[in-house]
């Protein structure tokens, strides 16, 4: 059986960690309707089951020390909330051998080194093993 739920998991973790790593170190509200699709209740205004897991997944990255938030707006956001240390650290700092050869500026060049651009980019192009991928090298940070 596949693990799409695994999957959507990674998914759902590095919009949020790349959401809050463009608004850093400013507080934010993030929302589970800004970050997937879907993300509606049933009939009795009950979340469904991907808005409830993307939701989870925020809670889980807090629990975890990834990121921290003042209050919950119901099951629908997390109010003022901003990267931990360890994850803004996790995500700027080059992970990545920087080839001087590609003829980038300097700056250029350590932008694309770090976690947060292969998070973008493998969110970009929506690959889902590149997700992975960019999901594991995050939370493989020492």
């Amino acid at each position: 059986m596949a693990d799409i739920h695994i999957d959507e998991f990674y998914q759902d973790c590095l919009k949020i960690l790349v959401q809050l790593y463009n608004t850093f170190p400013r507080l934010t509200t993030l929302y589970v309707d800004d970050l997937i699709s879907n993300a509606g209740t049933d009939e009795f205004g009950i979340p469904n089951r991907r808005h409830k897991a993307c939701f989870d997944a925020m809670l889980w990255l807090a629990s975890e020390g990834y990121i921290r938030y003042q209050d919950n707006i119901r099951h629908d956001a997390l109010d003022q909330v901003v990267l931990t240390e360890k994850s803004f650290l996790r995500l700027s700092l080059p992970v990545v051998i920087i080839n001087d050869s590609q003829d980038l500026p300097p700056s250029v060049a350590r932008k694309q080194a770090t976690i947060a651009w292969h998070c973008r980019q493998a969110l970009k192009d929506k690959g889902s093993e590149a997700i992975v991928q960019a999901a594991l090298q995050f939370f493989s940070q020492s």
